[in-house]
């Protein structure tokens, strides 16, 4: 099976440490962030994995180069202008039966086996893996009626629950037909596509482990949490 890891973004929350390292290489304890998803990418099974790259590509290519040092085979995509998430997609070869596609800025224990098997069940061309995220609001919040600036209801500091993308997608070649060759095109217009094209895109819900990397807070958590739970990642 192939991956596809989105690597080329520049990673400006993560500034200034993303204006000398690409965002997938920054340190998390003595790896980086993509050592570790390629590890777990090759203990699944994955052989062949392309790295959609931008941002310093350079650098990462002189660091990860054909990708032997990890049991796979490794191959690059440039970006020569942002294409959004999706985008990159049209110009890697061989997506010819199901594959995955990560972005490179997460640190996860999702067994992708196992979302795999759950994609080929659901026999779906898309399976968007997601996890429950609770947002808290640390103001009043106020309501009103409709049309009105009569106030219906004032609730204090609430929290609400969302279903968000782990970006992390298994998809069959299928999709391919739906992205633009070199235009801008993200995931989100890739799904709503497929979904107005009656295809079928499903979630597979997963509330284990998982940090988005690019957010500041979560990288200083994930690289506390890699300290105590290292065998875990790594699988050592």
């Amino acid at each position: 099976m192939k991956a596809v890891i989105l690597a080329g973004g520049k990673g400006t929350r993560l500034a200034p440490f993303t204006s000398v390292l690409p965002k997938p290489m920054m340190p998390i304890g003595d790896q980086t962030i993509l050592d570790i998803i390629l590890r777990q990418a090759s203990r699944c099974g994955i052989k062949e994995v392309t790295l959609a790259v931008g941002h310093l590509a350079s650098l990462m290519q002189s660091y990860y180069k054909d990708g032997s040092q990890f049991g796979l085979k490794i191959d690059y995509v440039f970006e020569s202008k942002p294409l959004g998430t999706a985008g990159p997609l049209a110009f890697v070869e061989g997506l010819d039966e199901t594959f995955m596609v990560c972005n490179g800025d997460i640190l996860t224990l999702l067994d992708m086996q196992e979302a795999i098997a759950f994609h080929k069940e659901q026999g779906a061309v898309c399976t968007i893996c997601s996890h429950q995220r609770t947002h808290k609001i640390n103001f009043g919040v106020i309501q009103t009626k409709v049309g009105s600036f009569e106030v219906s209801d004032y609730i204090e500091k609430p929290s609400y629950d969302f279903l968000v993308s782990m970006g992390i997608y298994i998809f069959e070649p299928k999709i391919l037909e739906y992205i633009p060759k070199g235009e801008y095109f993200d995931f989100p217009s890739l799904v709503k596509a497929l979904l107005a094209a009656d295809e079928k895109v499903v979630c597979f819900p997963y509330d284990g482990y998982w940090r988005d990397l690019g957010n500041y807070d979560d990288y200083i958590t994930a690289n506390e949490d890699f300290e105590s739970m290292r065998s875990q990642f790594l699988g050592e």
